[in-house]
């Protein structure tokens, strides 16, 4: 069983929509897999301003919203497909951008609508991934561990570092997985709110706008404030029992607050004194459940402060893969999604995700 797929992932780090074409075969125990072509389309201004105050606006303007940014993931996939020269995938599956996510309160929503994706392309779009899981009483994330198993199952653990931290792994024969912290979500929001002491900082590229930490340079910098990192470190949330989600409310409500209070340190100060609270959070679940192998991925892959901490921190085995899987590796996963769904074959799993049951999740629009 072949099957081609393009994955779309938009994160909360608003960096832009990851592109995955790839194709996917079933072996006996386990699936094979290969990347085609992937590419990042960076948002626009008039995309990242729409996105980021999207929870804001009323709501016949967020239905608007929606669709037009289901034409437009259509659009940059025609472009890709063309630019590529590429045949149209058996899939698109797309995972839309998350306006809110409150599974306490039974809703999670990701704008892009599918229907539109599949008018633009004429093809079969899978996509609202996370709505069933919700709805059968889960946290709706994370939702790409069933891609851990049978993707990536030769490593003990993956963890992806992108506008939040999560970690999946096999545990008493059962895949957790869950939020552990905020990431980029954060560190991207501390660079561009105090961009004017950026350029002091970074001498050697003075004249370029930053939004977010390259390397770790800005980090690297700093001193740590014991209290900041402590106040951090007591939130309700790290007390929590898996399976549990963050969402960017979640950061509006406990870690903004927190950085107002710390407001008079330094950039480099607060910066690195937040690396270290992702590291104390990232070892206090590698060594409670003694994970030995962890496969790193998303944007944070390329932090080199925030890779040496945690080698030098964690007891666990650190491996970078290349490039392509860390970038690309959640689109590629919910590319593998909407294989799963088209088949019939659950894609979301409770013991990571939390609900009733396994999931067969996700809206199916023919475009033909």
């Amino acid at each position: 069983m072949k099957h081609t797929a393009i994955g779309l992932m938009s994160g909360t780090s608003l960096d832009g929509v990851d592109i995955a074409y790839c194709e996917f075969e079933k072996k006996k125990s386990f699936w094979d897999f290969r990347i085609i072509k992937a590419q990042k389309i960076s948002y626009s201004e008039k995309w990242t301003d729409k996105l980021t105050n999207a929870p804001r606006i009323n709501s016949q303007e967020l239905i608007k919203n929606h669709v037009e940014y289901g034409h437009y993931l259509g659009k940059i996939t025609n472009d890709f497909l063309k630019k590529y020269r590429l045949n149209s995938p058996d899939i698109i599956a797309s995972h839309g951008h998350t306006i809110y996510h409150q599974p306490g309160n039974g809703f999670t929503f990701q704008i892009g609508d599918g229907s539109a994706i599949a008018a633009k392309t004429r093809c079969t779009v899978v996509c609202d991934f996370r709505s069933m899981n919700v709805a059968s009483g889960g946290q709706g994330a994370p939702i790409v561990p069933i891609g851990d198993e049978l993707l990536f199952g030769q490593y003990d653990a993956c963890l992806n570092l992108g506008g939040f931290a999560n970690i999946s792994f096999k545990y008493q024969d059962k895949r957790l997985a869950f939020d552990i912290c905020p990431v980029n979500f954060v560190i991207n929001y501390l660079v561009k709110k105090r961009s004017k002491e950026v350029s002091g900082l970074l001498s050697d590229d003075i004249d370029k706008k930053y939004y977010y930490d390259p390397d770790g340079k800005i980090a690297s910098l700093g001193s740590l404030s014991v209290d900041f990192i402590s106040d951090l470190n007591d939130l309700a949330f790290y007390k929590k029992t898996p399976p549990k989600s963050l969402g960017a409310e979640w950061v509006d409500k406990h870690v903004f607050p927190l950085i107002e209070k710390y407001n008079n340190m330094p950039l480099q100060d607060i910066l690195r004194s937040f690396y270290e609270h992702i590291t104390c959070q990232v070892k206090k679940i590698t060594s409670k459940y003694s994970v030995k192998r962890i496969l790193v991925t998303g944007g944070g892959g390329h932090n080199k402060f925030l890779i040496k901490l945690l080698k030098n921190r964690l007891e666990s085995e650190v491996f970078i893969p290349a490039d392509d899987i860390i970038d690309y590796k959640e689109a590629i996963v919910f590319a593998f999604l909407g294989v799963l769904r088209i088949n019939n074959m659950p894609n979301i799993l409770k013991s990571a995700s939390g609900g009733k049951q396994d999931n067969i999740s996700g809206a199916v629009y023919e475009g033909k």
